[in-house]
C-alpha cells in the first residue's frame, strides 16, 4: 500500500518550468547550467527548459546560479550571477541571458534527452524522437552530403546505453531536405538511423579484414556519376588500430541495395593526397574539381569517376618542391629566380597544414607573410593555428567562408571557433574573427551545412566533449554529442 502511494505520488509530480532565452533572439538557449546553493546542477534542454521537481524544494524561493559557454547572466551586488525563483508545481519562469558569442547556439543534434525537459513539462517537442533515437548516447564527428534528394549523415564512434563499447565502424542516417518535408534547420533534424535488430546504430562500412584494425572512420564524401552515368556516393576511409595508428586507407562506394559502403579502391597509406574532411565542387576554367579543406582548401582532384581513383592525379596547393612528401627533416621549398616562394597546384606533392607551416617559419625556411594561408586575429593581429574546419561558397557574401577551430585557444585547447572569408580559394586567408568559445571544453571538427544555408545565415555543427580539454567534469547528456549553431553573416562584428 505504501509502495503504491509512493508510485502514485511520483507519477503525479508536476515540475516547475524554467526557461532560459537568448536576450537577443528570444529563443530558448540549450546547455545553460543552473545550480542551486547546495550545488545540485541542471542543464537546459534544446528548448532552453529545465523541468525542476525536487522533493523538499518546492513552493519556496530557490536561488539558481546561471552560466553557459559564451553567454552571461547579470551579476548582483554580491557578485552572484543568478536569480531566486518561487518553485510552484505547474508554474513557470523565464530568464533572459546575454549572448557574448557572435554565433547562436540552437540545439543539440544527437544523444539522449534532446528535449527531455520539454517533454517533462508537458510541451510538444519538434522531433519525432525527442528522447532517444537509434539508441545513440554519444556520437563523434559528422560527415554529410546530399545524395539522391536526401541528406546522408555519417558519424565516427557511437556509444550506446547497454555497454560502454558501441559501434566503431561508422554509423549513419538520412533526413529529408527542408524544402522536401524535412524540418526547418533552425528547429532540428529528424534522423532515420540505420539500426540493428536491437535498434542500435549498425556498422555502415564493409571492408576486407585488416589485421589489428579496430576502427573505421570515413570522410571526404562526394557524389558523382560513375562510368555508366549513375549517381554514386563515394568516400574516403581510414582503417585504424587506434586513433593515431592508421593501417589502411582508400575509397569506398555506397551500395544502394545493401545500404552500406563497400571497398572501391585501396590507396597508398603514406600518400597524403586523397579525399578528406569536407569536400565542395568548383568549376575552374572548363573543368570541375572537388576541393578538400581541412580547413585550408589545399587539395583537389578533377570531378570525374576515373580521376578520383588515381592518387597520382590529386594536386596540392603548396610551396614544396614537386615530389616532396612533408617530413620534419625534408622540407625543400620551391623559389623562383627572384627568391619568391612558388605556390602552385602540384601533383605528387604534399600540402602544408598549419602546424607544418609553423615548423617551417620557426626553422627560418619561410616567412609568415609568404603564405596565402596566414590566419590572424583581426582584432589583435596575433597568428592563429587552425586545427580543422570547412570551407564553402556563400551566395549572400559572394565569397568563400571558412569556419574552423583553433589549436591552442586561450579558453580551451580545441574549443574556440573562428570565421574567415576570401574571394578566392587560394587566398589570402588572413583576417579571422572568433565567433564562439567553450570554457575549458572541447568543440572540434566544426562543419558548415550549405544545404541548410538561408540567405545570410550559415548553419554549422561540431562535437562537444571534454576530451583534450583538461576538464574532468562531463556535461550530462551533452558530452560527446553534436551541437548546432547559426551565424548571421550580417553581424557587423564580422566585418
Amino acid at each position: 500500500m505504501a509502495l503504491s502511494a509512493l508510485m502514485s505520488a511520483t507519477v503525479m509530480a508536476v515540475p516547475f518550468k524554467i526557461q532560459v532565452v537568448d536576450e537577443q533572439t528570444g529563443r530558448g538557449v540549450p546547455l545553460v547550467e543552473l545550480k542551486t546553493t547546495d550545488a545540485t546542477t541542471y542543464y537546459t534542454d534544446s528548448n532552453g527548459i529545465v523541468a525542476f521537481e525536487e522533493p523538499g524544494l518546492m513552493n519556496q524561493d530557490i536561488f539558481f546560479s546561471l552560466k553557459s559557454h559564451g553567454y552571461e547572466f547579470p551579476q548582483d551586488g554580491f557578485g552572484s550571477r543568478g536569480k531566486a525563483l518561487k518553485t510552484v508545481p505547474g508554474g513557470s519562469a523565464q530568464l533572459s541571458i546575454k549572448r557574448l558569442n557572435i554565433a547562436e547556439r540552437l540545439y543539440r543534434i544527437t544523444g539522449p534527452g534532446i528535449y527531455r525537459d520539454t517533454v517533462l513539462v508537458g510541451e510538444k517537442a519538434p522531433l519525432k524522437a525527442p528522447l532517444l533515437n537509434g539508441k545513440v548516447m554519444g556520437q563523434d564527428t559528422v560527415m554529410s552530403t546530399v545524395y539522391k534528394n536526401k541528406i546522408y549523415w555519417f558519424w565516427g564512434d557511437t556509444s550506446r546505453p547497454a555497454y560502454p563499447l558501441g559501434n566503431f565502424h561508422t554509423s549513419g542516417a538520412t533526413s529529408l531536405l527542408p524544402n522536401q518535408g524535412g524540418l526547418n534547420p533552425s528547429v532540428g533534424i529528424d534522423y532515420d538511423y540505420w539500426v540493428n535488430q536491437d535498434g542500435f546504430c549498425r556498422a555502415m562500412v564493409e571492408l576486407p579484414p585488416t589485421a589489428g584494425a579496430t576502427l573505421i572512420w570515413i570522410d571526404g564524401l562526394i557524389t558523382l556519376p560513375d562510368e555508366k552515368g549513375n549517381e554514386r556516393l563515394v568516400g574516403h576511409y581510414d582503417n585504424l588500430k587506434s586513433m593515431s595508428e592508421p593501417l589502411a586507407q582508400g575509397l569506398i562506394v555506397f551500395n544502394d541495395q545493401k545500404q552500406t559502403f563497400e571497398l572501391l579502391k585501396p590507396f597508398d597509406l603514406k600518400n597524403p593526397l586523397h579525399p578528406r574532411n569536407y569536400p565542395f565542387r568548383v568549376k575552374v576554367k572548363d573543368a570541375d574539381y572537388f576541393y578538400f579543406a581541412s580547413p585550408l582548401p589545399n587539395v583537389r582532384v578533377k570531378a570525374n569517376w576515373n580521376d578520383i581513383q588515381n592518387q597520382a592525379l590529386y594536386e596540392s596547393y603548396t610551396p614544396l618542391r614537386p615530389g616532396t612528401r612533408f617530413q620534419k627533416e625534408q622540407t625543400e621549398l620551391e623559389r623562383d629566380a627572384a627568391g619568391q616562394l612558388v605556390w602552385t597546384w602540384k601533383q605528387n606533392t604534399a600540402p602544408l597544414n598549419g602546424s607544418q607551416q609553423n615548423q617551417l617559419i620557426k626553422a627560418g625556411k619561410m616567412k609568415a607573410d609568404e603564405s596565402p594561408f596566414r590566419l590572424t586575429d583581426k582584432d589583435s593581429a596575433q597568428p592563429i593555428e587552425a586545427h580543422n574546419g570547412s570551407v564553402f561558397w556563400n551566395d549572400y557574401l559572394k565569397k568563400y567562408v571558412m569556419i574552423f577551430v583553433q589549436a591552442g585557444g586561450s579558453s580551451s585547447y580545441l574549443g574556440e571557433i573562428w570565421y574567415a572569408e576570401s574571394t578566392t580559394l587560394e587566398g589570402p586567408w588572413q583576417n579571422a574573427k572568433k565567433i564562439l568559445t567553450h570554457e575549458k571544453y572541447t568543440f572540434y571538427n566544426p562543419v558548415q551545412h550549405p544545404f541548410f544555408d538561408d540567405g545570410r545565415f550559415v548553419y554549422f555543427e561540431g562535437t562537444y566533449c571534454n576530451t583534450f580539454s583538461g576538464n574532468d567534469n562531463q556535461t550530462p547528456r551533452y558530452d560527446y554529442n553534436q551541437m548546432m549553431y547559426r551565424l548571421d553573416l550580417s553581424d557587423a562584428r564580422l566585418r
